[in-house]
């Protein structure tokens, strides 16, 4: 019945399996990766042929992950899957990125590619393997796919790089880097570091690149046991060199005079007008503008890329170095607990810190196990910054991509929980875009913080690298504009401090490219993250030395453990009557550790009083304030030591004799008492007949 293939390896000390043939025998091509207990099964679908007026390759890439995967059951009313989190997003762009280049620049039928994680050991993460079993699918599934290609994680620690660390292991590693590559080079990087090296980064891609090599090797054998025939492209469009020696004669004149145009809106309306002039012409001249966008775009990329390779000179004027003019201002919100606005010449973001409390960290319920986190950044990309009217309020794969990456920079330098114990929230407006918005968060995050006062241990700065290669030709452009992202080669982002990398992100659209492009780039990055962190150093150079008056103020205390029952009460009732008297925010862990929360002192200071008064021990010889809560024949019980009760007996009431205790004290009367010691069944004994009931002081003699 099945006709299964099956090809394994020992991979990092794991054994790594690709078997086809017996699950998702309709899909064109169907892989189920295995490394050691993680399964994902990987399906590639591409239709027949493709719909008409498309001008680009729909390729759709999703990652799911199923609960079950985990021996999990999901959560709310309608206990299925719903839609995707931060992870499957993530996950779906690594998968897409390399990719995406390798399809045949012809093809254009709409493609699908679903990666559903089977399941998880809670060791490997199945990021890595859903990478490699797409990767084998497209192989087998006969479409023209120029892989294949591998991924690997890289890990660092003490000196020693790791292939595919566990996820234990990846808390205790200097980076998290994930490197995807063809057998000629690499494609893809994604990655965190703890303050890293250039070198050291440049061998971590390496390293992983070379690890690598086996898998695809395995991949290539695979194919040639069972791939399908592959599928024929379309047969070239009669008459288009034709339409390309039109387009260059009527456009080209004044492409190369609206490229001379250095500010970006009357540029585009000078292309923009061209474009609109030669289609005119053309459909006067009765040619067939169905080709005319790509062949259109191809002679953009001709002139803007051909006068950088001649010249050296780029679109705004500037050389291959240089970065545009920075302007750094913080404090821009005046009930804003921390605001930037970073500008980089027509990139601009206007970034906002929140700090909250222990109720306001996010919750994430991962296959690995629910987790806390108290630092969380949101990148918003709204249409009026580019200038258009479109969609507005959705968040896309875009938005949490640029998001994590700009996380990933900022997260190694963040205090940790007992320095500062806030959850904070960063969220990245970008009111301006012309080129690399991700590190203008980067930057205004950075700022941002400080000016909330978070202790960072270093300001952090990012920088985007291009490229632009024609044969053996090449220049790196520093801090790219957005036609020379979408016209260019590569864009390479890199975050760091003074000290090192902490962020590292790599995209190419061509086959590969080599290890001395990578060190240029990495070279000219750090100077240009240099240069960009002197300017910040201009607004704010370190944290602020206290946080906004409108933040709030945390104070941490510790009680013993069994006390946390006592101070949350039967209910709840006691921790929320201290919330509603205090008007503070109290957060109680399992280890005792208590944090109080609110805007102004006094609210705090009322709220540690209860708490102490509720926790405390009485001390013996120690004077206390208490409440009258029983009267008995033989003396009195009053509560003074938050819901701990003491018995005044008859003969401590006064220093004469007393005949009745209502003589003295009456049910509600507020008294001042000193602790005796416990009796014999651990109660306490208390005495005011030593007490000035006045003045609360003790009398002599």
């Amino acid at each position: 019945m099945f006709d299964v293939t099956t090809k394994e390896m020992d991979w990092g000390g794991r054994k790594l399996t690709l078997e086809t043939g017996r699950i998702a025998r309709q899909a064109d091509g169907a892989v189920l990766a295995t490394y050691g207990e993680t399964s994902v099964l990987c399906t590639v679908v591409g239709e027949s042929t493709p719909r008409e007026g498309l001008d680009f390759f729909p390729l759709a890439v999703h990652y799911v992950e199923k609960t079950y995967a985990a021996g999990k059951i999901p959560g709310g009313f309608f206990k299925r899957e719903g839609r995707p989190g931060e992870k499957e997003t993530l996950t779906s762009r690594l998968i897409d990125r390399p990719i995406r280049p390798l399809f045949h620049p012809d093809y254009r039928c709409e493609t699908q590619v679903i990666c559903t994680v089977l399941s998880h050991d809670i060791e490997n993460d199945p990021d890595i393997v859903a990478m490699i079993g797409t990767s084998t699918a497209l192989c087998l599934s006969g479409l023209p796919f120029m892989g294949p290609i591998g991924g690997a994680r890289v890990g660092y620690r003490d000196g020693d790089y790791l292939l595919n660390p566990s996820v234990d292991d990846i808390v205790e590693s200097q980076l998290d880097l994930v490197v995807a590559g063809t057998k000629e080079g690499v494609l893809m990087v994604e990655s965190q570091a703890r303050e890293l090296s250039e070198d050291i980064m440049l061998g971590a891609v390496t390293f992983g690149h070379e690890q690598m090599q086996p898998v695809i090797d395995m991949i290539v054998s695979m194919a040639e046991a069972c791939a399908r025939e592959p599928r024929e492209l379309p047969p070239p469009v009669d008459g288009l060199d034709a339409l390309k020696e039109r387009i260059v004669a009527i456009a080209e004149s004044g492409l190369r005079e609206a490229y001379g145009e250095t500010v970006k809106q009357l540029r585009q309306e000078k292309i923009a007008s061209v474009r609109s002039a030669t289609v005119l012409a053309l459909e006067e001249e009765g040619c067939d503008t169905g080709m005319f966008p790509d062949l259109f775009k191809g002679l953009e990329k001709d002139i803007v890329r051909g006068n950088i390779l001649k010249t050296g000179q780029r679109i705004d004027g500037r050389d291959t170095n240089t970065v545009r003019p920075i302007s750094c201002e913080v404090g821009v919100l005046p009930r804003a607990h921390g605001s930037a606005l970073f500008t980089r010449g027509e990139t601009q973001a206007l970034v906002v810190t929140t700090l909250g409390t222990g109720r306001d960290e996010q919750i994430i319920d991962a296959l690995e196990g629910e987790f806390r986190s108290t630092f969380m950044l949101h990148y918003n990309f709204p249409p009026y910054s580019v200038g258009e009217a479109g969609r507005f309020g959705f968040t896309g794969r875009r938005e949490v991509g640029h998001g994590k990456l700009a996380w990933r920079a900022l997260r190694p330098l963040m205090p940790d929980g007992e320095a500062f114990p806030y959850t904070i929230r960063v969220v990245s407006e970008i009111t301006e875009s012309n080129g690399s918005s991700s590190m203008a968060t980067v930057c205004g995050s950075s700022l941002s913080l400080m000016d909330a006062g978070v202790p960072l241990s270093h300001p952090v700065a990012g920088i985007a690298m291009g490229l632009i290669k024609e044969g053996n030709d090449y220049a790196v452009l520093s801090d790219i504009l957005g036609d020379e992202d979408y016209l260019g080669d590569m864009d390479f982002k890199v975050a760091g401090t003074e000290r090192g990398i902490t962020s590292l992100q790599m995209d190419i659209k061509i086959t590969s490219i080599t290890k001395e492009i990578m060190e240029q780039a990495l070279a000219q990055a750090n100077g240009g993250r240099l240069h960009i962190l002197g300017e910040m150093d201009g607004a704010i150079t370190s944290a602020r030395g206290d946080v906004s008056d409108h933040a709030p103020r945390i104070v941490t205390m510790t009680i013993a453990k069994e006390k946390i029952r006592e101070v949350i009460g039967t209910g709840g009732k006691v921790i929320r009557e201290i919330c509603e008297i205090s008007g503070a925010k109290v957060d109680i862990e399992d280890d005792g550790t208590i944090k109080v929360a609110a805007v102004d002192a006094a609210s705090i200071d009322k709220a540690l009083d209860m708490i102490k008064a509720i926790t405390a021990e009485p001390e013996v010889g120690v004077i206390y304030t208490g409440k009258v809560v029983k009267v008995l024949d033989f003396g009195a019980f009053v509560n003074f030591l938050g819901p701990r009760d003491g018995l005044v007996h008859i003969s401590e009431l006064r220093p004469e004799r007393v005949d009745k205790v209502t003589d003295v004290v009456n049910e509600g009367d507020e008294v001042k008492v000193k602790v005796l010691g416990m009796d014999d069944r651990g109660k306490v004994r208390l005495s005011m007949k030593t007490i000035n009931q006045e003045t609360g002081e003790e009398i002599s003699g």
